[in-house]
């Protein structure tokens, strides 16, 4: 008899009817001898509308409360399953994050979970019970209730899975799998059957909102299996896996996007030891993470560097970078929100040449200016104009998928 963790998004648990729906899902599972651990998002868009409120409250919710605030959209969701389960049925009790045993570090808005006592959860398993977690949350030794950041409740599920050693991780959402592209801006993307966790950790990175890149990396860690299918229907899904990929009919597995990006560029710095460090300590002290760094061939010992942040840290970094940069002589300081990034990602991409050449005459082809390059073994990634994504997104999977059937 396996054990299995599912996740419902909140799409899935949108409304009363899709929340039964769910329910039944669940049962069905039961009923095939499985035992079954669930984890939830809050439904619909309610964590967006519980920030707006505190915003009306006052323009800087204190981040504990907010933290306290947030957590009650998933408490609503789970208690609601459980009782749906209980409708049809089932035995099934609904835990918050707290009585799961989830414990995380003091970092309100996207805290890190630090350990699973799972106790508790096989304790409602060994009575029989559907167990029902609320995601995103936690609790601190302090027993403060904390957030894990958007996304969170994909993070808890597989963090869950790998504490209970259960089989896999089964993510259910409004898409049916992962995809070589967005089926939204690409209509004849095609959807993958498996992908290594590596693939996924550069595709989820990189803009793929299918799966959050923490739970990928939990996923690799402890080599859960992870489902992605859609709640809406029961058609195969995408299997993330360890291990070498089960069928390589294209060496690359997607082109993905993302509109969060902003650049910061620090004119005229000097060129010695240190500097970096200088600049980029702050950042990670404040919880800002920076993703791509370039530096110019330094002239006179005077060099630019430029590095990029999510748009939202945008204004905070450059409140903290500007008085460093002042006081390390640097001629000024420029700020650019209008970019997105757009990368192609494969694990075939290692040892075949071409494709950063393809990459760059397909971009320049489509009249799409590269303002920053990077890349890893699996990952080409260029920064354009925001503008310019969907349509690079469009023509890079036709370069690399439409193009290369037809040759």
């Amino acid at each position: 008899m396996a054990l299995l963790v599912q996740k419902y998004g909140g799409s899935s648990v949108a409304g009363s009817e899709r929340i039964i729906e769910v329910a039944r899902r669940i049962v069905s599972a039961t009923e095939e001898g499985h035992r079954v651990v669930v984890v939830v998002s809050a439904m619909g868009d309610t964590t967006d509308k519980l920030i707006k409120l505190a915003n009306q409250i006052t323009k800087e919710p204190d981040p504990r409360e907010l933290d306290l605030l947030l957590s009650t959209g998933e408490i609503v969701s789970c208690t609601l399953l459980a009782m749906a389960l209980r409708g049809l049925g089932s035995e099934a009790i609904s835990l918050s994050g707290a009585q799961a045993g989830i414990h995380t570090d003091d970092t309100f808005s996207s805290a890190r979970i630090e350990s699973v006592d799972a106790q508790r959860i096989l304790a409602e398993l060994e009575r029989g019970r559907i167990v029902i977690v609320a995601g995103f949350q936690g609790t601190t030794t302090d027993m403060e209730t904390t957030t894990l950041g958007r996304g969170g409740s994909d993070t808890t599920a597989v963090a869950l899975a790998a504490a209970l050693k259960a089989q896999r991780c089964e993510i259910y959402t409004d898409v049916p799998g992962v995809f070589t592209a967005d089926p939204k801006i690409v209509p004849q993307a095609r959807k993958l059957k498996d992908l290594g966790f590596e693939e996924m950790l550069e595709l989820a990175s990189y803009g793929a909102s299918v799966l959050h890149p923490r739970a990928v990396e939990l996923g690799a860690v402890y080599n859960i299996p992870i489902l992605v299918a859609s709640s809406f229907s029961n058609e195969e899904g995408t299997l993330i896996h360890g291990g070498e990929p089960m069928e390589i009919k294209n060496k690359l597995s997607g082109v993905a996007y993302d509109l969060d990006v902003a650049k910061i560029t620090i004119l005229g710095i000097p060129d010695r030891p240190g500097i970096a460090t200088s600049l980029f300590e702050p950042l990670a002290q404040a919880g800002i993470s920076v993703d791509t760094i370039v530096q110019n061939a330094s002239v006179e010992k005077v060099t630019d560097l430029t590095f990029t942040v999510s748009r939202h840290a945008l204004a905070e970094a450059q409140k903290i970078v500007t008085p460093v940069a002042e006081s390390l002589g640097s001629k000024g300081l420029v700020a650019d929100a209008d970019l997105g990034k757009v990368s192609i990602i494969g694990i075939g991409m290692q040892n075949a040449p071409g494709y950063a050449a393809r990459m760059f005459r397909t971009l320049y082809s489509a009249g799409i200016n590269i303002e920053m390059i990077t890349t890893s073994d699996i990952r080409i990634t260029c920064l354009v104009t925001k503008s310019k994504v969907k349509e690079a997104v469009q023509a890079l999977h036709h370069a690399f998928y439409i193009e290369e059937t037809e040759g």
